[in-house]
């Protein structure tokens, strides 16, 4: 987990981001630190970016205008990645978050992760595996979009709900399951308990896995969901424990 020190830089590929999962993006990527490097991707002459101007001045970032000189080359990913290695070498940045649904941009991501530098991945349910597999953590922009909906009436009220996995559907998750279930058995001591911190690092080592794709702010909240497992809050150390709820010693 990174600190509240931590410098983060965010690249936004606007030809493949709605304007509408900004706020989300920035809300989330606070958790781990300040994104203080925002940078936005485009050609701002370009009609359908319009709706981007007014979050670009809200949330202070800087638009990058990039022309297309070829229609068989999309210029605007090609200077995210030189400018992502540009900063890699030049600024002192600890992690780096990349919101675009187009795959060009994996090999950066793996140079990155190379440095031992995490990346933090933003993108629609459509973009390809590689990209999500390459992250350090992947989050669906659809998932942000749904978390910050105001509920102004039923209907976004409805929305806001749904956006959250039932336990019945965390349970049938079977890549959940299975990746919960790895996590716990190599961090449990002798007893069955794992250390939540330690379940949730092997988690992030292994998978671009996120609560929030799930509907979920905190993996401890999935877990209480899910109801698979039993839950134990240490009052003096703070720290939380997890255990199957049919362990057998």
């Amino acid at each position: 987990m990174a600190t509240d020190k931590d410098h983060i830089a965010l690249f936004i590929d606007c030809d493949n981001i709605s304007h509408k999962a900004i706020e989300g993006i920035i809300s989330e990527l606070s958790n781990y630190g300040v994104v203080n490097i925002r940078q936005a991707y485009g050609n701002w002459t370009k009609s359908n970016l319009k709706n981007w101007e007014s979050k670009l001045l809200e949330f202070a970032i800087k638009p990058i205008q990039q022309f297309d000189y070829s229609k068989q080359k999309n210029a605007t990913d090609i200077l995210m990645t030189i400018d992502a290695i540009d900063m890699l070498h030049t600024k002192k940045i600890d992690a780096f978050a990349i919101a675009t649904s187009d795959s060009d941009f994996t090999p950066v991501v793996m140079r990155v992760q190379q440095e031992g530098i995490k990346v933090f991945g933003f993108g629609e349910k459509k973009t390809p595996e590689a990209f999500m597999a390459a992250c350090s953590q992947f989050i669906f922009t659809e998932k942000l979009m749904a978390t910050t909906v105001t509920p102004i009436d039923k209907n976004s009220v409805k929305e806001v709900k749904e956006a959250r996995k039932t336990t019945e559907e965390l349970q049938a998750d079977k890549w959940l399951r299975k990746l919960l279930a790895n996590a716990l058995n190599q961090t449990m001591d002798e007893f069955g308990w794992s250390n939540l911190a330690d379940m949730g690092a092997y988690i992030n080592n292994n998978s671009s896995f996120s609560p929030v794709n799930y509907g979920y702010k905190k993996l401890s909240t999935l877990l209480r969901v899910m109801d698979l497992y039993d839950l134990y809050l240490d009052k003096e150390s703070k720290q939380m424990s997890v255990r199957c709820k049919n362990y057998k010693a």
